[in-house]
C-alpha cells in the first residue's frame, strides 16, 4: 500500500506535466494550422504583426487574447473544471454497478452450485472474471467519449482560446482532485485496517462500521476515479492536438 501511494502520487505529477508540456504542443499546432490556412503574418493588440512562423508563444496569446476577462477563456475553464468531476461521478457510479452484477452472480452460484461453501466444489471463476471486464469496458464508453468530444466541441464553439481555457481548467482541477482521491481513499483504506487491528474499539464497533463505509467509497477514490484523472488530463490535450487544424479552420467564434 505504502509503495502504490508513492506511485500514484509521481504518476499523478507526471500527467500535470505532461498536460503543461502539451499545451505548449497545442500552440504549436496552432501555428501549423494558420500556416495551413496562408495567414502568414497575425496582427498584434497592440499593433503591428509577426509572421507565424517567428511568433512565440505569448505572441500567441495576444493574438488570440488568451486572458481571464476573455469569455471564451472562461468557458472553456469551466468546461474543463466541470469534466473532472463529472469524470470522477461517472466512474464512481461505474465502479457501484459493476460490483453490483458482481454480488449477484456470486450470490447465484452460492444458491445453484452445491458444495462452494463447504468446499467440495469450486466456483466459477471464470463467469465473475467475465463480468468484471464486461463491465470495465461497458461502463467506460460513456466518459471516454465525453473525454473525446469536450475538446472538439470547444473548439468548434470557442475557438482556440476555449480549448486553451478547458486544457488549463481540466489540469488545475483535475491534479487537485486527483492528489485528493489519492490521499483520502488511501486514508479512509487504511483507518479501517487500523481499527481491525485492535485499535478504537476494533471490529465490531461503530468506529469499526463507520470505517467500512469509509473503505468502500475509498476503493474506487484511490484505484478509480483518482487514476482515471491522470488519462483524462493527457486525453483532452491529445485530442485538442490532434483537431486544432479543425478548431482554427471551422470555430465560429
Amino acid at each position: 500500500n505504502t509503495t502504490a501511494a508513492t506511485g500514484k502520487g509521481f504518476a499523478i505529477g507526471s500527467a500535470a506535466l505532461t498536460g503543461l508540456a502539451l499545451l505548449a504542443s497545442y500552440v504549436e499546432e496552432i501555428r501549423i494550422g494558420l500556416t495551413r490556412l496562408g495567414t502568414m503574418e497575425i496582427a498584434l493588440p497592440h499593433g503591428g504583426a509577426i509572421k507565424t512562423a517567428d511568433a512565440t508563444f505569448v505572441d500567441f496569446m495576444d493574438y488570440y487574447n488568451v486572458t481571464l476577462m476573455n469569455p471564451k477563456v472562461l468557458s472553456g475553464m469551466f468546461i474543463g473544471s466541470m469534466m473532472a468531476f463529472l469524470f470522477c461521478g461517472l466512474t464512481m457510479n461505474a465502479v457501484g454497478r459493476a460490483a453490483g452484477h458482481m454480488v449477484d452472480e456470486v450470490r447465484r452460484q452460492f444458491r445453484e452450485i452445491k458444495g462452494i461453501l463447504t468446499g467440495e466444489t469450486e466456483p466459477d471463476y471464470e463467469r465473475c472474471v467475465a463480468i468484471s471486464t464486461k463491465g470495465a469496458q461497458k461502463e467506460m464508453v460513456l466518459p471516454s467519449i465525453l473525454a473525446i468530444i469536450a475538446p472538439i466541441a470547444t473548439g468548434l464553439i470557442f475557438g482556440v482560446p476555449g480549448v486553451l481555457g478547458l486544457l488549463i481548467g481540466g489540469l488545475s482541477s483535475g491534479f487537485v482532485l486527483a492528489i485528493f482521491m489519492a490521499n483520502a481513499g488511501g486514508a479512509w483504506d487504511n483507518a479501517k485496517k487500523f481499527v481491525e487491528e485492535g485499535n478504537l474499539g476494533g471490529k465490531g464497533g461503530e468506529v469499526h462500521k463507520a470505517t467500512v463505509v469509509g473503505d468502500t467509497v475509498g476503493d474506487p477514490f484511490k484505484d478509480t476515479s483518482g487514476p482515471s484523472l491522470n488519462i483524462l488530463i493527457k486525453l483532452m490535450s491529445m485530442v485538442a492536438i490532434v483537431m486544432a487544424g479543425l478548431t482554427v479552420a471551422w470555430s465560429l467564434f
